[in-house]
């Protein structure tokens, strides 16, 4: 599986950004797709999840903030990211798993939340 994150940059605090990954198999063939992020010396950091038989997940950290979404006809996984704060700076990673227990994760997207 091949994923590619795209839609990073730079923006102010309290702005908007959506960033898309773009899936190389049908989204519905996956059991989990989803978002994680690493600002620099921190550690990876679980951002949001849709699991194909759970309910969406969100960190603390994001919810009421970010919304994750997918359009499976365009293979494409989205997270909105509304109110962004400068601790939200980071790479940001589009993941995904396979029923058979594989996991992918892209090459990430930087995002820099400053004034």
């Amino acid at each position: 599986v091949q994923l590619v994150e795209a839609g990073g940059g730079l923006v102010q605090p309290g702005g908007s950004l959506r960033l898309s990954c773009a899936v190389s198999r049908s989204i519905s063939s996956l059991n989990t797709v989803g978002w994680d992020r690493q600002a620099p010396g921190k550690e990876r950091e679980y951002v949001a999840s849709a699991d194909a038989n759970s309910p969406v997940v969100y960190a603390d950290s994001v919810k009421g903030r970010f919304t994750i979404s997918t359009d499976n006809a365009k293979n494409t996984v989205y997270l909105q990211m509304n109110n962004l704060k400068p601790e939200d700076t980071a790479i940001y990673y589009c993941n995904a798993a396979t029923y058979s227990g594989d996991w992918y994760r892209g090459q990430g997207t930087q995002v820099t939340v400053s004034s």
